[in-house]
């Protein structure tokens, strides 16, 4: 039977880290009727963390996907599910899922309001033009402030946020909610909260319900005609109808954005947020079609409707690997895919065969025929696919718009036990590789090691222990180290790379003159060139001394010696190169002689320019007691840290800093010791900085 797509909604849970988001998940699990159950975060219980890594540690690692059914108003509604983690170390999950999702709920923690990695998951949302309902998790929480929180969803974010409810008490007193649109209150019975009981609203929280619902109904009204006209007319008149309407238009554009309360772990409140999810959030054929490129040419953009008549295409956002062969998860755009079809991946023009179709509930599934458009399924049978590929059908390719992966922070080396691990982690770091697109590992032939880099100590951290524990391999591994970058601190005008090589018979010879200078990729955006892997490189040849074909190999031979770094091995970022001049020879010269002077006339032209070290700057938000302010602070300092930002919430402080990540290490443990346990702090990339010329030589020198 066909999946009717207006009873479809694709959503994804995410917040700062420990707001609740699993919490959350296994509630609507529960109350869908999908788990019999409710799994709990701190007991290791939970069905979305089913990872043992995550069981021990009460964190989610993996986002997990899941599909279950809701019925609002008598009509049954089928939700793709996705939970997500909120620590920064893997936020590539939080993204793939983003870029796939059609809606999203946002959790807050009621007494922090918007924290760090709140904004940081509100960003990618936005990059990928993800509509969102807020929920004000944690209302029973000592010292949560529902006021306080939706504020900072205001003045933290910069948004317009929409109140639906309000609490009724907060900490030790939180009963309930009052919903603004109806005007009545639930209360929230039964061993695990499943009886919805509806009631009059409490007399004193009156005065505080009319108020936040004229903010309610005037900030819904900026966004429809009709709600503002029968407002200003007759606010008494306005029907249930009307505000729910203006509410989801202005969500679906991403100008306001629905606000709910509760508190998952006492299970009051979720059921009212499934019920927003369908009141508010867009079905699959409310997004605007998915939009792509043609295989054969980049410059055609090409558009699927999101209906199973359409030609297929789909995009692959995770990879799991399974006993039984990789699980490939995908979001299903258009089309419709039976199983043991055949598909094209047109980014590496190979053919795929789809041996099996899944519906996922973390880690059980489901066997399907077919799967259409709006579905999120996991396939088997994927060889060549990889996180970001497109899968189309073969009459009709089309490549949709790839994922943004950040380059990771931190790496560390590390060496098989034995000659058989070296064998089992060759295979086995391919295979997290093909999982993670935020995790890389190279081989040095030089020093003989294997060094793996990602997103901070604890990816790193779980990876080995994956290797370790869960692939049986042996390994030692080397202190972490941090991931820097080379730049240019001047310019070089006309500087000559020229490679001749006479022996008998035929030579080689390659001449090309470049001039470089520092440049930033918005620069580069400007004068209409790409930054690719930090080089933005430009062709100003004239009058043929250089001929065409031998072009690319100067671009070649320069963006291959930018990545291995001239100063001490690192990357070369923010670089600009103009080739402006050469010469060639009419029999010795050949594409193997210009890649070779475009090497040399970059390494070249660089020492003569003049490299400096860059090293990775690190935004980190700490929350400590007021009382420990002084030596935190103190601390940040000691560690070339520089505080940006300090509010002070009650009895606590807010830190905001900028710190360099290679003073971070172990920062976490220091933390508890300065406030006998008592601060937490959390970290993401900000951006790379010049290393003091001290420093770099240092580095340079280990």
């Amino acid at each position: 039977m066909a999946l009717d797509l207006s009873k479809v909604r694709n959503i994804g849970i995410c917040a700062h880290i420990d707001a609740g988001k699993t919490t959350v998940t296994e509630r609507v699990l529960y109350y869908t009727g999908r788990s019999y159950k409710i799994g709990e975060v701190h007991e290791g219980t939970a069905t979305m963390d089913f990872l043992e890594e995550e069981q021990e540690r009460g964190i989610t690692i993996q986002s997990a996907a899941t599909t279950c059914f809701w019925t609002k108003d008598d009509v049954k509604y089928h939700v793709n599910l996705i939970d997500t983690p909120g620590h920064v170390d893997f936020t590539i999950e939080v993204e793939r899922s983003m870029r796939v999702l059609d809606g999203a709920v946002v959790v807050f923690d009621g007494k922090e309001g918007v924290e760090a990695q709140s904004e940081t998951v509100w960003r990618q949302a936005d990059r990928y033009g993800v509509p969102r309902i807020c929920f004000i998790n944690k209302m029973d929480k000592l010292g949560a402030d529902f006021d306080f929180s939706y504020n900072s969803i205001k003045e933290r974010l910069g948004v317009v946020p929409i109140p639906v409810q309000i609490p009724i008490g907060a900490g030790d007193t939180f009963e309930g909610m009052v919903d603004l649109i109806t005007m009545r209150a639930y209360f929230f019975t039964g061993e695990k909260g499943e009886v919805v009981e509806e009631r009059d609203i409490p007399a004193e929280l009156q005065e505080s319900a009319t108020m936040y619902r004229s903010e309610m109904i005037e900030t819904a009204s900026q966004f429809d005609d009709d709600l503002m006209e029968k407002y200003l007319e007759d606010e008494d008149g306005l029907t249930e109808a009307d505000i729910r309407k203006a509410v989801r238009k202005a969500v679906l554009g991403q100008e306001g954005y629905a606000v709910f309360c509760g508190s998952a772990l006492k299970n009051i409140g979720v059921q009212r947020v499934l019920d927003g999810v369908i009141d508010y959030l867009p079905n699959p054929t409310e997004v605007p079609d998915v939009e792509g490129t043609d295989p054969k040419d980049e410059e055609v953009a090409l558009s699927r409707p999101h209906t199973p008549e359409a030609p297929f295409s789909a995009l692959v956002f995770k990879i799991v690997n399974d006993t039984h062969g990789d699980l490939t998860y995908m979001r299903v755009y258009s089309g419709t895919l039976e199983r043991g079809s055949r598909l094209l991946n047109p980014g590496n023009n190979k053919k795929e065969n789809i041996s099996r179709i899944f519906e996922m509930h973390a880690k059980d599934r489901d066997a399907l025929d077919s799967c259409e458009a709006g579905q999120i399924v996991a396939v088997v049978g994927l060889k060549n696919s990889m996180t970001g590929d497109t899968l189309c059908s073969e009459a009709d390719p089309i490549i949709l718009e790839r994922m943004h992966f950040p380059d990771p922070v931190i790496s560390m080396s590390i060496e098989p036990q034995t000659a058989d691990d070296r064998k089992k982690l060759g295979d086995a770091l391919v295979t997290i590789r093909r999982e993670d697109p935020s995790f890389r590992s190279e081989y040095n032939d030089e020093t003989g090691e294997t060094i793996i880099a990602g997103m901070g100590e604890l990816h790193l951290e779980i990876i080995k222990n994956r290797l370790v524990r869960d692939m049986k391999i042996g390994v030692n591994v080397g202190q972490p180290k941090v991931s820097y970058r080379e730049s240019l601190s001047g310019a070089a005008n006309e500087v000559r790379g020229k490679f001749v090589k006479q022996t008998g018979g035929r030579g080689q010879y390659g001449d090309a003159v470049l001039t470089v200078k520092p440049m930033t990729p918005s620069e580069a955006e400007d004068l209409g060139l790409e930054m690719k892997d930090g080089v933005a490189f430009k062709d100003s040849i004239s009058q043929g001394v250089i001929p065409k074909e031998y072009i690319p190999s100067v671009e070649y031979g320069v963006r291959e010696t930018a990545k291995s770094g001239v100063l001490g091995g690192y990357p070369m970022v923010n670089v600009f190169v103009e080739l402006v001049f050469g010469s060639y020879h009419d029999v010795d010269s050949s594409q193997v002689a210009f890649e070779q002077a475009g090497k040399l006339a970059f390494k070249l032209a660089c020492e003569q320019a003049g490299i400096g070290l860059l090293e990775p700057i690190m935004k980190v938000t700490i929350t400590t007691p007021e009382d420990f302010f002084g030596t935190v602070s103190g601390d940040i300092s000691s560690r070339r840290g520089q505080i940006v930002d300090s509010e002070l919430r009650g009895i606590v402080r807010i830190i905001t800093a900028e710190v360099p990540l290679s003073e971070m290490f172990g920062y976490t443990s220091t933390l508890r010791g300065l406030t006998q346990g008592r601060a937490s702090s959390s970290m993401e990339p900000l951006e790379y900085r010049m290393l003091p010329p001290r420093l770099a030589e240092d580095v340079l020198k280990a």
